[in-house]
């Protein structure tokens, strides 16, 4: 169930920016926007560990990604849905 993840333990901080972007505030800003549209969006039934899997794999891949602050957020947008539609369990055993 997606109410048992609590979305403000996964956010990002200047801290966690600031060795890879050059505006560390606007690039947690933007990671929170994308990690926040991946809760809000996933069904309200989705299992616990699914949705923590996708937050961990979202995280991994924008967090160090030079590129987060040049896309706007229909982009993002997309990039979120295509997500949570495309998601397999299978192919992301490595996350846990």
């Amino acid at each position: 169930m997606k109410y048992n993840v609590d979305i403000h333990v996964v956010l990002s901080t200047y801290e966690d920016m600031e060795d890879m972007h050059d505006d560390p505030d606007e690039a947690s800003e933007r990671l929170n926007f994308i990690l926040h549209a991946i809760y809000d969006r996933a069904e309200d039934d989705i299992e616990t560990s699914r949705l923590e899997k996708i937050l961990q794999f979202t995280w991994e891949n924008w967090q160090q990604d030079k590129l987060l602050l040049d896309i706007d957020d229909d982009e993002l947008l997309d990039w979120v849905d295509h997500t949570l539609a495309t998601w397999d369990d299978a192919d992301n055993t490595d996350l846990s």
